[in-house]
């Protein structure tokens, strides 16, 4: 509920701090005294639209705290939680007006857009008027308050989770018809380079041994002529060891005729003809290794070649192109895999149609019973209300085709306000006074199914007689045995039904310097002085107190 307000520089109010109760209060007083100037203000710290024109003369700012009372399992306290709001015992809506125009809203001392605050508000406060153009009003609210009259809220609930499903379903089918499509578009080229790549084979870190072993291959074929004219001179036909080998075995016959001089030189001839020998023996191990076939190099560089070709085209290393093959043919794999996890998807998303279909139908059909109940519920209730001509029609539009989360139903409130006449939308049929007394009649049907936990009613009862004023009292105090009522209002028959009495009048301040708003409790003396001027007018007479006192008596 509602629990206080309070009220700072708005208007002609200066400084107001305002208790209120559960049960049924009204407000009373003579036009102009700054009835709808406290509502302006409950509207704003409700999320309402700011106007820099609320704010008192003279000051930079005004401000209203509307601080609540709310169950625990409440939508708003979630709605709190969601938001890391803290949810505290009380819930303190804040709402700053500055002269220039700007706004700042806080719930719990937490500083939140407008929007937050406007939600929280909509869902513990109802304001209804005779041009009211919010709360059942709006057409977007009478699906929802349909479903509260008749507890089908789970259904609607189960409904909306399975359409989420079937979205959720959907958009995998969409996905996957993205994928198998990029695929589709690729196979050629992607089959084509499977078989290059595959045909390639490359290898990780073959491009490196291959750089290698061709520059050693190159290095071989450009010492190869040097090693040749080497071989020629040591082994050739003009080679120096059988020469020498002819020279030292003279000398040596030599030596032994006695000739021993020649000692020095035929041992020098040795180990020339030894260091011949070692160096012949380095050639052909030096021949032996750089023996290969001419055709190795050609080889080794046509694979070189091709693997870096191969790089360029697909614009990557040498070493990455395993991976490039890897990735095409995991696109062949998913064209294979994906068309059927298309099949797979596509059957999923027929069975959640399917179901979809069932829970709408289900609803659709509760729906329907429950809007001939609800428009038999309120029209028992318009007679009283001086509506007994009229009827009230729940407009249950079904479209089997439609797919949302509110299943195949379209709920709007209709009216025929007489018979032989059309009917048509609650706001545009019905006139300032009729709307008020059907948004009445609706809301007593539906106080203990879905409303909002605080109803406020801005003088509903404006233009209707005695006997109709007494019905809407009496309606409001059934609805305030369920709801917190507010109800600003001129009629006594009203008036004498609240369990407290708020009188809203100007006061002059400071010798008349200036003028505030000031909102006064009454105790039961006074209310019945109240009640006896409303129902005198600006001379209260004995005879008005009398029935005033009657009234009070009658109700009570």
């Amino acid at each position: 509920m509602l629990n206080a307000l309070s009220v700072r520089n708005i208007v002609l109010i200066d400084q107001l701090d305002l208790a209120l109760d559960k049960g049924m209060t009204v407000l009373t007083g003579e036009t102009g005294a700054g009835k709808s100037i406290l509502l302006d203000a409950l509207t704003l710290a409700l999320g309402g639209r700011g106007d820099a024109s609320l704010v008192r003369s003279g000051h930079d700012s005004g401000q209203v705290v509307a601080v609540l009372q709310l169950a625990a399992d409440h939508p708003a306290r979630a709605a709190l939680r969601d938001n890391a709001i803290p949810d505290d015992e009380d819930i303190i809506l804040r709402r700053v007006q500055f002269a220039d125009g700007r706004t700042r809203a806080f719930i719990n001392d937490q500083p939140v857009s407008a929007a937050l605050l406007q939600r929280i508000g909509s869902q513990v406060v109802e304001i209804h008027g005779q041009h009211d153009d919010r709360a059942l009003v709006d057409v977007a609210t009478h699906r929802a308050a349909l479903d509260a009259f008749g507890g089908l809220e789970a259904k609607g609930q189960a409904l909306r989770d399975t359409w989420q499903d079937l979205v959720d379903a959907l958009e995998a089918v969409t996905d996957q018809k993205a994928l198998v499509a990029g695929a589709l578009a690729k196979e050629d080229y992607a089959r084509h380079t499977v078989d290059e790549l595959a045909l390639l084979a490359p290898v990780a870190g073959e491009e490196d041994e291959l750089a290698e072993r061709r520059q050693v291959l190159m290095q071989i074929e450009k010492s190869a002529s040097d090693v040749a004219e080497t071989d020629e001179l040591l082994n050739g036909a003009t080679a120096p060891g059988p020469a020498l080998s002819s020279l030292m075995r003279r000398l040596m016959r030599k030596i032994d005729g006695g000739a021993v001089l020649f000692q020095p030189i035929v041992d020098g001839l040795d180990a020339t003809l030894v260091a011949l020998d070692t160096t012949s023996d380095a050639l052909e191990a030096l021949k032996r290794e750089m023996a290969y076939d001419p055709a190795e190099l050609e080889r080794v560089e046509e694979r070189l070649f091709a693997l870096r070709a191969a790089a360029r085209k697909h614009q990557t290393s040498c070493d990455g192109l395993a991976e490039v093959l890897g990735r095409y043919r995991a696109d062949l794999d998913m064209l294979q895999s994906g068309e059927s996890r298309l099949e797979a998807l596509e059957a999923a998303a027929a069975k959640a149609m399917e179901k979809y279909k069932t829970l709408a139908k289900g609803l659709s059909e509760a729906r329907a019973k429950s809007a001939l109940a609800l428009g038999k519920a309120v029209g028992l209730e318009l007679p009283d209300l001086k509506l007994g001509a009229a009827k009230f029609i729940v407009d249950h539009q079904i479209d089997p085709t439609k797919v949302a989360s509110s299943g195949f139903d379209q709920i709007a409130f209709h009216v025929q306000t007489n018979p032989g006449t059309a009917a048509g939308p609650l706001l545009k049929v019905a006139s300032g006074g009729e709307l008020s007394r059907f948004l009445l009649a609706l809301k007593v049907v539906l106080a203990d199914r879905g409303s909002a936990p605080v109803l406020i009613f801005d003088e509903i009862d404006t233009g209707v007689g005695g006997a109709v004023a007494d019905a809407i009292g009496r309606r409001l105090a059934r609805l305030a045995d369920k709801v917190q009522v507010l109800a600003v209002t001129h009629a006594p028959q009203v008036a004498a039904r609240a369990q407290r009495h708020l009188l809203i009048e100007k006061q002059a301040v400071n010798e008349g310097a200036f003028v505030r708003t000031h909102v006064k409790p009454l105790d039961a003396p006074a209310r019945r002085e109240e009640v006896a001027r409303m129902l005198a007018g600006a001379t209260v007479t004995e005879e008005a107190r009398a029935a005033a006192s009657k009234l009070m008596s009658d109700v009570y």
